[in-house]
């Protein structure tokens, strides 16, 4: 028996020749039954989805070649893709119709759109069905890869290698020539497959792009090209065994383009025969009859294979009306999977050893980072100018890449999309990322993958694929860092639901919130205020502190008092409580000093989750409060908070609640004055105690 697809389609013999075709021919029967089923029962299919009808032989020849040990990364029209790597139809079809059984999401997701965990299969982590933006977390994966292999961690003998299939389409967005541009860089084990049918939705290539991908990747040095005509099985299977087998060769990347016909609808959604006129061009190449053809050719009886078409047939309706039957999803099930369980549910370690010395807060957070890195050697940390050179603009990154390496600590193109977005494959694959944007008004970018593709895994996945990254953020304005250095961003990440959001006030809790942080298997943001890294500014030397021991580790959505009223003013009803989190918790500190023991301070560390408890106790106990944030104000998680309080508080409340933020103007101004003028401070914060305390 040949070993290799190649021996296959050498050897002269029929018989030999002929196996690997009826596999194609049987998965390609599959494929194109399930779509006809799916069409004849619109009022049953009525979920949006997209099928593989002409793309079967490029998907199904890629599928061939794969190994358990890899990792794929589909699009939404892969479904033969699936069916070739081991999926059964039944399996797809639950997804199709959002079953309770579905295995990849419980109903929760799109067709087509896979996650899996399964042995016997490559490991396909969640991704979104955002066309192109697949393309940075597989890419991530590949990195990943690439450096558990270096370090001999990879637990197989066998090279795996990383398959992002994409559509023609979405090679003009501007995250792709991210991900390309990593992979010849680092020069990673990836495969990026694209499926050219000419369309977008309604837009032609000649509306969409000046060169296919073929031609635009030719501007990525050191990433290999292949040209196949997908309709054509035999070159299908030669070319995708050719290429699948120099990436496990050469830990190369390499892009195929694949010209297929498009014989159905874009989506169940949007039907061909709305916008297009060129159907029946595409089915001059469908590739059913081209390979029939060739099986005949090869000696199989023509209606045998009619037959064996139609018992496929039967088989896929009875596992469509099979699937139509099964439960749906149990309705107390919408809430799971938000967060996958974090280890750290308690306060650990020393947070005032003896003999410790203080420390400023960005030293605190170098040597956690470092600890980090000694301790766990499949953590890496990356960014713009965290490498060995400069170790971070703030220098919070210095002396780690001489310690440690520059494979893990290392610089990365300004590309903050690919800084985020890597961290998806990197945490699917094993790995343990910590990365940086500089500052946090350059976090925009990079918001695209942290929507569409670290939030909504774990939900969408039903729990399996929860992403591990710890995403480091300056933030803040101190000192006239301007419109583009200084911004406060906090509430526009709270949106996204599925991420966690820190923001340490000081050395001990910066320390203790950053193992937690790493340690915890979803994604963090922590938001760092460079006005509090060096206590360089008046009225914050006091988030200079004793050093934590290496054991130290806070749990996130525990809030910290950090002062507190005399229990005399609060007998007497003359007590108020300020929320605060960052530079706040030292704005009202000092204007605290101008009262007689009756302002409490929470400082909430962690926002989401935020330590709602904590904020209530202290509301009822003193029944005035104020919410005060560096953020500008209207439409600010501090307003958010201060509805949450006026809600479950308001039986106690003596007055309304009050909030203290920044002008509500578009960005920080640069001159030192202005910047003044808009932000909250000491004397602002005083007078909206005064307000409480006298009202």
């Amino acid at each position: 028996m040949p070993e290799t697809l190649s021996e296959y389609l050498d050897n002269t013999t029929t018989i030999s020749g002929k196996e690997i075709y009826l596999k194609v021919f049987e998965l390609m029967t599959k494929a194109r039954a399930m779509a006809t089923v799916y069409d004849q029962n619109r009022n049953i299919t009525k979920y949006v989805h997209s099928t593989s009808s002409g793309h079967e032989a490029i998907q199904i020849s890629t599928g061939l070649f794969l190994k358990p040990v890899d990792v794929v990364y589909p699009y939404y029209r892969d479904d033969s893709l699936l069916l070739s790597l081991g999926f059964t139809p039944y399996e797809l079809m639950l997804q199709l119709l959002a079953k309770g059984d579905d295995y990849f999401s419980g109903g929760r997701t799109y067709y087509s759109h896979p996650s899996s965990l399964r042995k016997d299969i490559p490991l396909i982590p969640h991704q979104s069905s955002a066309t192109g933006m697949q393309a940075i977390p597989a890419t991530g994966a590949a990195q990943g890869l690439k450096y558990l292999e270096n370090i001999n961690k990879l637990n197989t003998l066998e090279k795996p290698i990383v398959l992002c299939s994409l559509g023609d389409g979405c090679v003009t967005e501007g995250e792709v020539s991210e991900a390309f541009q990593m992979a010849v860089l680092k020069e990673l084990p990836i495969l990026y497959l694209v499926q050219d049918n000419d369309w977008g939705i309604s837009a032609n290539k000649t509306e969409m792009r000046a060169m296919d991908a073929y031609e635009y990747a030719s501007g990525f040095k050191g990433l290999k090209r292949e040209k196949i005509e997908g309709s054509d099985v035999s070159e299908c299977l030669r070319k995708m065994e050719r290429a699948v087998n120099w990436v496990r060769t050469n830990r190369k990347p390499i892009l195929v383009h694949a010209s297929v016909p498009l014989l159905g609808h874009h989506t169940s959604g949007v039907r061909m025969e709305w916008y297009r006129d060129d159907i029946e061009l595409h089915k001059t190449k469908d590739p059913m009859p081209l390979l029939r053809q060739l099986l005949i050719n090869l000696g199989e009886d023509e209606a045998s294979l009619y037959a064996f078409q139609a018992e496929i047939a039967e088989q896929i309706n009875d596992d469509f009306y099979r699937a139509f039957k099964s439960k749906d999803p149990e309705l107390e099930s919408v809430k799971l999977h938000e967060f996958a369980p974090t280890p750290v549910v308690n306060e650990k370690g020393e947070r005032i050893p003896e003999n410790s010395q203080p420390v400023l807060m960005v030293d605190a957070a170098l040597h956690a980072i470092d600890e980090i890195l000694k301790e766990f050697p499949e953590a890496l940390f990356y960014g713009q100018d965290v490498g060995k050179r400069l170790g971070g603009v703030f220098r919070e990154a210095a002396t780690l890449a001489g310690k440690h390496g520059s494979h893990r600590v290392f610089n990365t193109p300004i590309q903050e999309a690919y800084i985020v977005g890597s961290t998806q494959g990197m945490s699917a694959v094993g790995c343990k990322p910590i990365v940086e944007i500089q500052f946090a008004d350059y976090i925009w970018p990079a918001v695209n993958q942290l929507v569409t593709e670290l939030s909504k895994s774990c939900y969408l996945s039903m729990g399996k694929f929860p992403i591990q990254s710890l995403i480091r953020i300056p933030t803040g304005a101190y000192g006239s860092g301007g419109p583009y250095h200084s911004g406060t961003v906090e509430s526009s990440i709270l949106q996204i639901k599925g991420i966690k959001v820190v923001y340490p006030s000081n050395a001990a809790d910066m320390k203790g919130l950053m193992k937690a942080a790493f340690l915890d298997p979803n994604p963090v943001v922590m938001f760092e205020h460079k006005g509090l890294y060096w206590s360089k500014v008046h009225g914050t030397e006091k988030a200079k502190t004793p050093e934590p021991d290496s054991d130290y580790i806070i749990p996130l959505g525990k809030a910290r008092i950090v002062k507190i009223a005399s229990s005399e003013q609060v007998k007497s009803g003359n007590t108020c409580t300020v929320i605060t989190y960052g530079m706040g918790v030292y704005w009202a500190m000092a204007a605290s000093d101008e009262f007689d023991n009756q302002v409490e301070i929470i400082d909430l560390r962690t926002l989401n989750p935020c330590d709602d408890i904590a904020i209530f106790e202290s509301v009822k106990k003193h029944g005035k409060v104020l919410v005060l944030t560096e953020e500008t104000l209207r439409n600010s998680f501090a307003e958010a908070l201060s509805g949450r309080i006026a809600k479950e508080c308001f039986k106690y409340l003596d007055a309304p609640v009050q909030t203290l933020g920044s002008l509500d103007i578009p960005a920080v101004p640069l001159n030192s004055d202005l910047e003044k003028m808009m932000l909250p401070n000491a004397e602002k914060t005083k007078k909206a105690i005064e307000f409480l305390l006298n009202y």
